[in-house]
């Protein structure tokens, strides 16, 4: 006579093996996604590189030419002209490194400055919050 614990036991043996290979298809799948989702996003981000850089090379140019004729003194001109040239080294950046580059840093500043890091990404959802709230 066939023991009835053992066949019960092997048949939710075999369910729990087909349930955890459906979860890890499942979650392969997922990753799958995931990953496509970031590459397209990195794509398109590389995509707009050359207009960003253009927009933070052209607004630098325009401060460091406006720079000589801004009101409050020598202290005031040469905070704009300091602003021009991290404009313009920030536009530089923008065209040499793809996104994935950019990320890498930001993962490595994040990790070394924490704090800032923060207070930057709170500042920055401050921002975005204002001006999506705005009627």
């Amino acid at each position: 006579m066939p023991d009835k614990t053992t066949e019960g036991s092997d048949s939710t043996t075999a369910d729990v093996r087909t349930a955890a290979r459906g979860l890890t298809e499942g979650a392969r799948n997922v990753a799958t996604s995931m990953t496509d989702a970031v590459r397209d996003a990195a794509a398109t981000l590389d995509e707009s590189r050359s207009t960003a850089a253009d927009g933070l090379a052209a607004t630098a140019s325009a401060l460091q030419d406006r720079a000589a004729g801004l009101p409050g003194g020598e202290t005031v001109r040469n905070v704009a002209r300091a602003a021009a040239d991290r404009l313009g080294g920030s536009a530089e950046y923008v065209r040499t490194h793809d996104a994935t580059r950019m990320m890498a840093d930001v993962r490595s500043f994040v990790k070394s400055n924490p704090g800032p890091a923060l207070a930057i990404a709170a500042a920055f959802g401050f921002l975005i919050g204002r001006t999506l709230s705005r009627d």
